[in-house]
């Protein structure tokens, strides 16, 4: 194939964020507190004891932020919206200077030629409802689709894609199966219950969208985003490969075969024991809502051993010895992308597919020598290069790829490991707020202004990033 046809006409090149990791005042203009507000205000749930209080300052720096999306050459822009700061208390009266503040930033983005594609959640729950059993109230279905109905109504003539949840599998591991994240809660017999209502909040939005004026006249388009991740039994032992068939299981198939088989992979009963429900055989009709694409996020692999000492799964992932690693000890594993893009088009859907996540934290300085230009981040672009690459292999199969959203634009607040762990395009200064361009954006805009035929271009990333 040759490359100047490589990605196909209107191929989207863009840059993800989430709201509570760059927004910062989280509770200006009458926005609610999030589980994400109580978690990293309690001592020892962050690493570095960041709160989130000021994270990048976007929500009060975003015309600037959006200046450098149009410099860095993004076709779209990949932003959540917290639930919190539209409905304060997660149900009742809309907020309208939180909307108003949304509005303004998808305006803007138009303006600059920057396409948004808006996700409704992204693991920020309003600390109201979890109050009311959060995510394990199966009346957050209803919860859910009045705050989805919202933001279709105030701003779906000019969303283009909207996708219902981020990340499924962390919300219930990180925040109900193992505690590491909010609202830290550690129970096999909570997990997959929280499962489950997250994908019945998801069909509950996608009816929402087919209802809204703007999903009733065909204006947008609506699906969910996976985090997927190949697991590779590391030898050909029984017990080796029985582990990676159960985390397989925990991890990449138990949301997709619940939306597209309509039904739980058999191997979940035996990693949740008498955690595991009976679940209604109606429930997987308004689970499986018929979708317009899915987004993947993609990071690394597992390289997967049998660990019967380790809840529940009774899997570990093990090193490669032959390969390399980024600085939160994921492997560098491009291979992968192509695998999993071929994976969901070959057992789940010929949906389009949007990589929706895809990038590296590297260590890099927090604080950069006076009159730094930009940050030679060489291991970022080697490592966007080799899985853009992968997605056009994928391309080449016969997938139906549609974007390629780098994470991050900004180094932000990586969760629980606090501002220790940088992933973006752009380098921030958390104490001064100074952002400063990487060599990973020259990259990208490089990519973005080929449409994709930079990638063979060991140039690219050279030039420096226009002027505003």
């Amino acid at each position: 194939m040759a490359l100047a046809t490589a990605f196909p006409p209107g191929f989207l090149w863009g840059a993800a964020t989430s709201a509570w990791q760059i927004e910062g005042s989280p509770l200006a203009d009458g926005a609610g507190p999030s589980i994400w507000h109580r978690f990293a205000h309690t001592p020892g749930r962050v690493a570095d004891g960041s709160t989130g209080d000021l994270a990048c300052d976007h929500w009060r720096r975003w015309p600037e932020d959006v200046q450098w999306m149009k410099r860095t050459g993004l076709t779209s822009y990949r932003l959540s919206v917290s639930w919190s700061r539209i409905l304060p208390s997660g149900t009742g009266p809309v907020n309208q200077a939180g909307l108003d503040g949304y509005s303004r930033l998808i305006d803007a983005l138009l303006a600059a030629g920057i396409a948004p594609m808006v996700t409704l959640y992204h693991w920020d729950l309003p600390a109201a409802l979890d109050d009311r059993g959060g995510w394990l109230n199966r009346d957050i279905e209803s919860w859910f689709a009045d705050y989805a109905s919202v933001l279709f109504d105030a701003l779906g003539d000019r969303v283009p894609l909207w996708a219902t949840i981020n990340e499924p599998w962390v919300i219930v591991d990180g925040g109900y199966l193992h505690g590491t994240l909010a609202p830290g809660h550690r129970s096999a017999f909570e997990a997959p219950r929280a499962a489950h209502h997250v994908l019945l909040a998801h069909g509950a939005a996608v009816r929402a969208f087919r209802a809204s004026r703007a999903g009733a006249a065909g204006v947008g388009k609506i699906g969910i985003v996976v985090n997927l991740e190949p697991k590779d039994a590391a030898t050909d032992r029984p017990e080796d490969l029985a582990a990676t068939a159960r985390v397989d299981a925990q991890f990449n198939r138990h949301y997709l075969d619940a939306l597209f088989l309509g039904r739980y992979p058999d191997e979940l009963a035996e990693v949740y024991g008498m955690g595991w429900p009976a679940f209604d055989p109606a429930d997987f009709a308004r689970i499986g809502e018929p979708m317009d694409f899915v987004g993947v996020n993609y990071y690394s692999r597992g390289l997967t051993v049998d660990a019967p000492d380790v809840w529940p799964t009774r899997s570990k992932t093990v090193k490669n010895p032959a390969a390399s690693y980024t600085d939160l000890d994921w492997e560098v594993y491009p291979e992968g992308l192509t695998r999993v893009l071929k994976w969901v088009r070959d057992r789940y859907t010929p949906l389009p597919l949007y990589v929706t996540e895809n990038g590296c934290a590297m260590p890099e300085s927090p604080v950069l020598p006076p009159g730094t230009a930009r940050l030679e981040d060489l291991e970022r672009v080697a490592y966007l290069r080799s899985h853009v690459a992968a997605v056009r292999d994928a391309l080449a199969s016969g997938v139906d790829v549609r974007g390629y959203f780098a994470w991050s634009l900004l180094d932000n607040l990586e969760w629980g490991h606090g501002f220790a762990k940088r992933f973006g395009l752009l380098h921030v200064d958390h104490a001064t707020q100074v952002r400063t361009p990487k060599a990973s954006a020259s990259f990208l805009r490089a990519l973005a202004t080929t449409n994709g035929a930079a990638v063979d271009d060991a140039s690219a990333g050279t030039p420096e990033l226009p002027e505003a």
